[in-house]
């Protein structure tokens, strides 16, 4: 078990070189996952930020078998790969599929939903900047409520930018009663690198949701990523929870929430938002947690 930071493996398996922006949160978190998930693992990415910044032709980041496909089939391809090994009598693999939110909660849905009914042994895991941003910083279905992207830039007419609530993914996956499910942050470190260890012991499907900063996209100084993701959580926008074998727990309570204003300023794809808007948001984020405490397993 890994205790501290001190005690995770000297060892690169996603090493430096790639070309990812300046206060990217993926590497971050992608760096410490590898560390814990160890050399026998076999990385699938779909199209997305992290396939290009870290696996561009003719070079590549990673340190561990990797495959890559198009944008909707991460679900499809890592049960391919996890039956492949079953039938040569191969075991003690990890089989895990990184995809962006673009091709987690829109292009690659029905392919993750048939994973997980299968109750596949391999780990799926989300990092989420919320939206599609290696093509052009486009809305995707895990697009905040009030954000800009450059399909839903506020104007005079329509003013809030994004108008529909962030889809749910990990909800969607207990929904589907899978043995694990967890959401994640780089700004709780431990709380990551748990969850990750936990996943890795599990056998069937586990879903790992991480709240990955972008720069570009979320138009921030690049220096602020670790800030910007540590005050997702502080303020509720973004709530560490696990549900493991049908049992739900809340991982990480903040003493006293910040308001969401803190989270939203530091952001200039929330720099249009009014007082009432902002308020709106603190709504829905205050319901919102109302709701996920309620869901608490709280007989140990």
């Amino acid at each position: 078990m890994i205790k501290s930071l001190r005690d995770l493996p000297q060892e690169e398996l996603f090493v430096s070189g790639h070309t990812a922006c300046p206060g990217c949160g993926a590497p971050i978190a992608i760096r410490m996952i590898m560390k814990v998930l160890g050399k026998k693992t076999i990385v699938h990415t779909p199209a997305c930020c992290l396939l290009v910044f870290g696996s561009t032709h003719p070079y590549t980041s990673w340190k561990v078998p990797f495959i890559h496909t198009a944008f909707e089939n991460t679900g499809a391809v890592i049960s391919g790969i996890r039956a492949a090994l079953e039938i040569k009598g191969v075991e003690d693999v990890n089989v895990v599929g990184i995809a962006g939110d673009g091709g987690t909660a829109d292009i690659g849905l029905q392919a993750l939903s048939g994973a997980a009914e299968r109750n596949d042994d391999v780990i799926y895991i989300c990092y989420d900047n919320e939206a599609y941003m290696n093509t052009g910083i486009q809305r995707s279905g895990a697009t905040p409520y009030g954000a800009w992207t450059t399909t839903s830039p506020p104007g005079k007419e329509w003013k809030v930018g994004e108008d529909r609530p962030k889809k749910d993914v990990p909800m969607i996956m207990m929904a589907h009663n899978v043995p694990y499910v967890a959401t994640m942050s780089i700004a709780k470190p431990m709380d990551l690198i748990r969850k990750v260890e936990k996943a890795k012991k599990i056998k069937g499907f586990r879903y790992l949701h991480i709240h990955s900063p972008c720069q570009p996209g979320w138009r921030y100084d690049a220096s602020k990523t670790v800030e910007i993701a540590n005050l997702a959580v502080e303020t509720g926008m973004w709530i560490l929870y696990e549900f493991e074998n049908g049992k739900f727990r809340i991982t990480y309570k903040p003493k006293e929430r910040k308001p969401v204003e803190e989270y939203l300023r530091l952001q200039g794809r929330f720099r249009h938002l009014t007082k009432e808007e902002i308020e709106k948001i603190q709504k829905m984020v205050d319901e919102t947690w109302e709701r996920i405490e309620k869901m608490e397993d709280k007989s140990d």
